[in-house]
Parts: C-alpha cells; structure tokens; sequence
C-alpha cells in the first residue's frame, strides 16, 4: 500500500525521472539512503514499469500525429495474436488500443509527414486483415501528458 511520501515520488519523478535523489528526499523529508529504498521498492512492486526519455517529435523530424480506426470480423486468440506482432512491429504505430462501441481498435502513430502514412497502411495491410481502416490526421495538439495522477494507488 502506498503513502503519501510514496506518491509524492512518484509524481515527482513522473515531472522528472532525472532528478537528483537527494532532491527527491528533500522533498519528501526522507535521508537519500531512505529515499533510494523506498524508489527500489516502488520499482519492485511494479509501480515504476521503466524510466524513458520523452523527446521533442519535431526535433526528431517525427511531427505529425495519426489516429487509426479500425474495425475487423476477426476475433479469435489467433487473429488477436497476429494483430498484435502485427502492430507491434511497426515502430510508427506508438499506441493501440482496444475499444468498446462501434470500432475495435485505435492506433496512434508518430510519422515524418502526412504522406508516409500510406507506408504504414500498407505495411499493416501486408501483416494482418483488417475489415475496415479510416486514419484521421491530428492538426494541432490541446494537451499531450506523461504523468497520471498518483491519489488513487
């Protein structure tokens, strides 16, 4: 069960993974060596899956955002599991997620431009069937967060 020093880490080094551990403990009123035990252990118990580093997608010529619906008549194990190697090897294809309503799936992916998304639609028409795929191109990002909210762990 996590405290409220447990998630006042967390928070903090969901805002910054790189921040000095003896500024975390600061933070918190924790010795580092405390602090530190305290992070391993968050680690341990599965709350803190991976540290990455976010990078800016234009610098990365990466800039353009494109969201992918698709519909199949497909629903076995063994088609899910092809979709999923499918999907998962396309580096492009950031994100995917399984809907309730009148879709099955959404994918998220990070191109150069508009036009390398026929690319990606080919390479995954190539790797798996799909029933129906409509892309819709993101023109301007509202809000784009990494951290989530620790108060309800």
């Amino acid at each position: 069960m996590l405290d409220d020093r447990d998630r006042k880490i967390l928070k903090l080094l969901q805002a910054n993974a790189d921040a000095p551990l003896a500024e975390v403990a600061e933070l918190v009123n924790l010795s580092t060596s405390a602090c530190s035990r305290r992070i391993a252990w968050l680690k341990e118990e599965g709350y803190i899956i991976r540290q990455v580093a976010v990078l800016d997608r234009r610098r990365v010529n990466m800039p353009t955002t494109v969201f992918v619906i698709v519909k199949t008549s497909h629903h076995s194990a063994e088609w899910l599991d092809g979709f999923k190697t499918a999907v998962g090897s396309i580096p492009e294809i950031t994100e995917v997620h399984r809907l309730t309503g009148n879709f099955d799936y959404i994918l998220k992916i990070a191109l150069p431009n508009v036009e390398h998304y026929d690319v990606i639609y080919k390479e995954l028409m190539r790797r798996i069937e799909l029933s129906d795929v409509s892309a819709y191109i993101s023109m301007e990002t509202l809000k784009y967060e990494t951290v989530i909210p620790t108060s309800y762990a």
